[in-house]
């Protein structure tokens, strides 16, 4: 698994959070902080399941 999924789960994870108590607490900026924070994770966790797919594909024709 690459790298970037990981961190991508971990920063979506987080931004959930941060925006979760920005909620709770009425803090807007901090809401809106989670929300940038978790589309960012998003991305980069789709970049990590790309790598993912590219190196398979390669592994696999080296293989084949």
């Amino acid at each position: 698994m690459d790298k970037d999924r990981i961190e991508g789960a971990a920063k979506q994870a987080k931004g959930s959070i941060k925006k979760g108590v920005g909620e709770l607490t009425g803090d807007e900026k901090m809401k809106a902080e989670g929300q940038a924070e978790k589309a960012a994770g998003k991305v980069q966790n789709t970049v990590g399941g790309a790598k993912d797919a590219v190196r398979d594909a390669v592994h696999g024709k080296d293989r084949g």
